[in-house]
This record gives structure tokens, C-alpha cells and sequence, in this order.
């Protein structure tokens, strides 16, 4: 059973899935900070000073009554909270990942055509003396015995 699962892991695949998945992780990592401290700033300034990781509802005060300055204040006070701020940066960290592999898959779908239309060099040509078609590699034509 050893063996068997040392030969699954050891197959091309799953090596390659765990580099996906590790890569993915901090590519994740590097987008919520790009996300977090690049792009939203500028974007709450120009709303009007609104923080986005802020913005938050309360359904039920908590053990202190609210009003509630920031989340971590309504966290700490035992308050019941949507966050749909958080869930804005969330929803932006995801289409951003989304377009980033949308250009990845893009790009490699154009190399790959580059690579197709490179094989699809015909094989075959021509006879100009019999109008046989012959092998690309032929020197003599087998149809008319023609040098080529």
C-alpha cells in the first residue's frame, strides 16, 4: 500500500497540482495586498474617506451598545455583524484572480496555436510534371519516375 501511494504521489500530476496549488497560494497572498493596500485607499478616498474593510451592518448590539466606530470595536463587543465591506475586497480579490488567469490561459492558448499551425505543415507536395501529389521528402516521383 506504501508503494502504491508513493507511486501516485511520484506520478507528473499531482507534481504539478502541488506547485499549482502552492504558487496559487501566493499568488492569493500577493493580490489580497495588492487589493488591501494599493487599490482600495485611492478608491475609498475618492468615495468620500470610506474604508471598505469597515464597512459594516450590526444586527444586534453586543454586550456594549453601539454605535460602533470600526469592526473590530463591534467584534470585541460581542455584536452581531455583516461585514459586507470585507465581502467587497473578497468580491475585487476575485475578479482580479479571475482576469489574471483569463491572460495566463489567453496567452497560452496563442502559443499553443503557434505551436498547431507550425505542425500543420503539409507533407506533401506536388508533381510538377504529372500533378501527383508525392511526399515532401521524395526526390523522384513514384507516379511518372520524374527527378525532382
Amino acid at each position: 500500500m506504501i508503494k502504491e501511494f508513493k507511486k501516485f504521489a511520484m506520478r507528473g500530476n499531482v507534481l504539478d497540482m502541488a506547485v499549482g496549488i502552492i504558487i496559487g497560494a501566493a499568488f492569493g497572498a500577493i493580490v489580497k495586498t495588492l487589493v488591501d493596500d494599493v487599490l482600495m485607499p485611492p478608491l475609498g478616498l475618492l468615495i468620500g474617506n470610506v474604508d471598505f474593510s469597515n464597512l459594516f451592518i450590526v444586527l444586534n448590539n453586543g454586550n456594549v451598545p453601539g454605535p460602533y466606530e470600526t469592526l473590530a470595536s463591534a467584534k470585541s463587543a460581542g455584536a452581531v455583524i455583516l461585514s459586507y465591506g470585507l465581502f467587497l475586497n473578497t468580491i475585487i480579490n476575485f475578479l482580479i484572480v479571475a482576469f489574471a488567469v483569463f491572460l495566463l490561459i489567453k496567452a497560452f492558448n496563442a502559443a499553443a496555436k503557434k505551436d498547431e499551425a507550425k505542425e500543420t505543415v503539409p507533407a506533401i507536395k506536388i508533381c510538377p510534371y504529372c500533378n501527383s501529389t508525392i511526399s515532401i521528402k521524395a526526390t523522384r516521383c513514384p507516379h511518372c519516375t520524374s527527378q525532382l
